[in-house]
């Protein structure tokens, strides 16, 4: 059957008349609904005036639907925002703003995360702000000496994590500080006891573009454990991972990420294989060498702490095989191709020799340091 011709004179207003009744077309939205739409717009011009210290910017809230009973309305939104001179990109974050109708108009009366998604900060209560020369550190149930003591270990660890990673990156860092190891679980939507004994961590997604807005989440507890020269490792470590971050894919091996960071973290430091790799010195000793690089499984939390450890360690202790064996540049070379090729490649084109060839070279070293 030859084709049907048609004229389009005839099928244009069809078509328009399809698109216009059809299901995809947007549902019509009674006075009701606007006007709560505008009070939320309204209301969200400008950031709250408790939050008028951090340094917002590109503050808006987008209502993606309402729900009215009576007086009462809850509009779901989300919040986008930038802290200003530290976020390449925007922060996001799901709402659920509560509305009553008074004197014929909406006013809002109540801001909350939406069900499902993490908390902001400052719901956690009043924000406290310490500007440093490279970082932001935000707290809340903090004492001012705590905050201002964290900001100048960031201010170090800013320098340090850019002199290891001459990638490009902003160069500053953004540190929230909550009140407890159980808020800090809540920041980040996990079980409190995963980061039992952790002194920092950090969020962001991993190869994201634009650059994503990073934050180094501190464990106020497990930072009340570490020493001064513990404290200068862990936010090196975790500020090195927001440096690397535009380089690292799903493809980066999770030891090459843990151990490039350490090694960024211990570089400045003369904190020796001995001091710093404990529980992997005790286990070559007894004869039990790696048979392999860690596995990312083998970074978990919440299984035997001494295994964590000796992953850690050996992931630093093969970076710094690589930067004393084959030079700085190479580690970080080996670093950007493991994020954008294969890594038989990465390792080839970065160092010469096969993956093979690496665990071996990494195995020897672990025994001649700790026979």
């Amino acid at each position: 059957m030859p084709p049907v011709r048609r004229s389009p004179v005839r099928v244009l207003p069809l078509l328009l008349s399809v698109l216009l009744a059809g299901c995809g077309a947007p549902a019509p939205r009674d006075g009701a609904e606007r006007d709560v739409r505008a009070a939320v717009a309204d209301w969200s011009r400008m950031p709250p005036a408790e939050l008028s210290g951090i340094p917002l910017e590109g503050w808006a809230y987008e209502v993606s639907a309402v729900r009215r009973d009576g007086a009462a309305a809850t509009a779901r939104a989300e919040l986008r925002y930038r802290l200003s001179g530290y976020d390449a990109a925007a922060a996001g974050a799901a709402r659920e703003v509560r509305l009553s109708r008074d004197g014929g108009r909406w006013h809002v009366t109540g801001d909350r995360p939406a069900p499902g998604a993490l908390p902001q900060l400052w719901d956690q209560g009043p924000v406290a702000v310490v500007r440093g020369a490279h970082a932001l550190v935000l707290g809340v149930g903090q004492q001012a000496g705590t905050l201002s003591e964290i900001a100048a270990e960031a201010d170090r660890a800013v320098p340090a994590a850019d002199a290891a990673w001459p990638g490009p990156w902003p160069g500053r860092a953004v540190v929230l500080v909550p009140g407890s190891l159980e808020r800090m679980a809540e920041l980040l939507g996990r079980p409190a006891a995963e980061y039992r004994g952790m002194g920092a961590v950090t969020t962001g997604r991993v190869g994201a573009a634009p650059a994503p807005a990073d934050r180094v989440v501190v464990n106020p507890q497990g930072w009340g454990e570490l020493s001064p020269a513990g404290r200068g490792v862990v936010l090196t470590h975790e500020v090195t991972h927001v440096a690397t971050r535009a380089a690292t894919t799903a493809t980066t091996p999770q030891w090459l990420s843990e151990g490039f960071a350490d090694w960024a973290a211990y570089r400045g430091t003369p904190a020796t294989p001995e001091q710093a790799a404990p529980a992997l010195a005790r286990a070559v000793r007894r004869g039990e060498v790696p048979g392999e690089l860690p596995r990312a499984e083998d970074f978990a939390f919440g299984g035997d702490p001494e295994a964590l450890a000796r992953a850690y360690e050996g992931a630093w202790l093969a970076c710094r095989l690589i930067a004393g064996r084959w030079g700085e540049a190479a580690l970080v070379d080996l670093y950007g191709r493991a994020g954008r090729e294969p890594w038989p490649a990465a390792v080839r084109g970065a160092l010469g020799v096969d993956p093979d060839a690496l665990t071996k070279d990494w195995q020897e070293a672990l025994r001649a340091e700790f026979r």
